[in-house]
């Protein structure tokens, strides 16, 4: 079967190879893939940013159809449609595994990072890591369950409160999706980007955010000062991974607010402002990828229609037209790009 593959690491190394057809093995689902989402960090593994098990198939983001279990699968049975969690493999013993916290397990091993991904006809999953879609969740749409997955996770990590100001910094599709996250729950959410991010700006106001700004054109402070009486942003959620943006999230909010890192920087060290966090009493949280207990609550966002994942897919490309796809996100012309297997 044709699958995509990072072949070695560094910019580029990203080619169609041959691969044999995969058969599950015991406790194991074989999944035809629909679709499959490019994510950032699938740029970030193509520009040599992120490093993977080289060489492996790319793509942890998709949806398909069971048509294959191994021995001692009975969740699931051929003909379902699914979507998986990028967890291939845990130890099961630590103290994260214990908790469920599976993303912070040091021998966890991941479907399009570790393990052959979605960027091919089939893949293998683990029943574990499998999802049935609702009802009322397409293929398009559920082939986005593990970005919003991780915004949930990330909202998560914060309290957001009915009535709170929220600011989200970064339009991309992790940006939108935890807008519309913490919009079901309640808050005012600002959502802010640049001029080039116009499209998704735009994006977002058809999605019901209360506020887009484009902080060259907008003062984003007296927006929030004249919503919050001076007081500054109840949350801030960094999106983008770009330091401007987080040294400027933490001076937009409150004295005790509350600030969410979200987005992966692309260097691995940056400066931070700890002093602001020391006057104004700020609590600062990380939040990595996503686990088991984001996944269900995600697809049931999706299916009751408070989030609308399939509004966000801007281009389709199948997997032989990587640099297309590469060249539209760049551009800043997509929004999500959604890749399709190919016959042999």
């Amino acid at each position: 079967m044709k699958s995509l593959v990072k072949t070695e690491l560094g910019f580029g190394n990203l080619e169609i190879q041959d691969k044999p057809e995969p058969n599950p093995g015991k406790d194991q689902v074989k999944i035809e893939v629909k679709y499959a989402g490019i994510c950032g960090s699938d740029i970030h593994t193509y520009e040599g940013h992120y490093k993977v098990g080289v060489p492996v198939t790319l793509g942890h983001e998709f949806a398909g159809e069971v048509v294959e279990v191994g021995e001692g699968v009975t969740e699931f049975k051929v003909g379902d449609r699914v979507t998986s969690e990028t967890t291939y493999y845990i130890c099961g013993e630590c103290d994260y595994c214990q908790t469920g916290d599976y993303n912070l397990c040091n021998h966890r091993k991941g479907l399009g990072t570790q393990q052959d991904g979605g960027f091919a006809k089939y893949l293998i999953a683990r029943k574990e890591s499998v999802h049935i879609l609702p009802e009322h969740v397409d293929y398009k749409s559920a082939a986005m369950t593990e970005p919003l997955a991780c915004t949930y996770h990330g909202v998560n990590k914060t309290e957001v409160n009915d009535g709170d100001v929220v600011v989200v910094i970064g339009p991309g599709p992790i940006g939108l999706f935890t807008a519309q996250v913490a919009k079901s729950r309640g808050a005012t959410v600002i959502i802010t980007g640049l001029t080039n991010d116009k499209v998704r700006l735009d994006k977002a106001k058809e999605l019901g955010i209360d506020y887009a700004v484009n902080t060259q054109e907008e003062d984003l402070k007296e927006l929030i000062n004249s919503l919050t009486d001076g007081y500054g942003a109840d949350v801030v959620f960094e999106c983008s991974g770009a330091v401007p943006a987080a040294k400027q999230g933490l001076d937009l909010l409150r004295k005790k607010g509350q600030y969410g890192q979200i987005g992966l920087f692309a260097q691995p060290e940056i400066s931070f402002d700890l002093e602001k966090i020391i006057q104004k009493e700020i609590r600062v949280v990380g939040s990595r990828s996503q686990k088991s207990a984001d996944w269900e609550p995600s697809l049931a966002l999706m299916n009751e229609g408070k989030v609308d994942a399939k509004a966000l897919v801007t281009h389709e490309f199948d997997i032989t037209q990587w640099d297309e796809a590469y060249n539209a996100i760049k551009s800043g012309d997509a929004i999500k790009v959604l890749l399709t297997p190919v016959d042999e």
